[in-house]
């Protein structure tokens, strides 16, 4: 459903790893409620969506890692429409209200003022493969930080410890090898996967853990209007510093989108200025 659909009910969620406070608004009244961040908490929810005599629903919930994943689904395959949305623009949405109070009651209301006025655009669930995929680049992520931390400890750990983390790091970097090989088995295994790889791949400077960072989180470039959008979603969009005729500071990159993409694009790019 178009987030530009009028809606009888907007829905704001905010969202922790246990639980989840709601915020019901309809003519300028609202209702909170608070339910289990489990499949109990969700059916809980529908039941009181309908008591409430809810018929069309918006719902809008920040974009808070796993914790809100399993409540959008849910929601989406309920037939509302979900909304995810960076929790950098409602901190500044916020702002714009000169809010004050700070707790989850709160900060559920908020999000669904944010969601009545601002009426974001509707969320899609990725397919199963592309959740895979992420969920592999993730872990390969992960497992590359342990092991540079691990290396930078060995080099000013003492004597005693050192046989134990060399054993770390012989094990970290075997499961390094091991992602690796299950991410390009899981490319090579999906042909519309695979086809986009190989384009990839034919850019100088970009190998393959850009292209599982690429195919992982920006494959469908349908989910952005312009290559503005796609831009500002990794960070890479310009951030101007001035102000009247005398504040003329350094424009650098917003840095607000994804750290993970951006690392991923910094070797293609120095290869792209040579």
């Amino acid at each position: 459903m178009s987030a530009m659909v009028k809606h009888d009910y907007i829905l704001g969620i905010d969202i922790a790893k246990k639980s989840f406070h709601v915020t019901l608004l309809t003519d300028n009244k609202c209702k909170h409620k608070v339910f289990g961040n489990n499949e109990k908490g969700f059916k809980a929810l529908l039941e009181w969506l309908i008591k409430q005599g809810v018929t069309t629903l918006h719902t809008c919930l920040e974009a808070t890692g796993t914790y809100g994943e399993a409540l959008a689904h849910y929601l989406y395959h309920a037939d509302f429409t979900v909304s995810v949305v960076n929790p950098a623009k409602i901190k500044g949405f916020a702002q714009c209200q000169l809010m004050r109070l700070k707790n989850d009651k709160a900060d559920a209301a908020l999000i669904a003022q944010y969601c009545a006025t601002m009426q974001p655009k509707a969320w899609r669930p990725e397919p199963s493969h592309i959740k895979q995929l992420q969920a592999l680049v993730r872990r390969l992520d992960e497992l590359v930080v342990a092991l540079n931390q691990e290396q930078n400890r060995l080099a000013v750990a003492p004597e005693v410890i050192q046989s134990s983390i060399y054993v770390m790091i012989s094990t970290l970097e075997q499961q390094i090898k091991s992602i690796q090989q299950q991410i390009k088995s899981h490319i090579d295994q999906h042909p519309g996967l695979k086809q986009k790889a190989a384009l990839l791949e034919s850019i100088p400077g970009v190998g393959r853990g850009t292209i599982a960072q690429i195919l992982g989180f920006i494959s469908n470039l349908h989910h952005f209007d312009n290559a503005k959008q796609c831009a500002a979603f990794i960070g890479l969009n310009p951030k101007q510093f001035s102000s009247g005729t005398s504040v003329r500071g350094r424009t650098s990159i917003s840095k607000t989108g994804s750290a993970s993409l951006r690392r991923a694009f910094y070797m293609p790019a120095l290869a792209a200025m040579t």
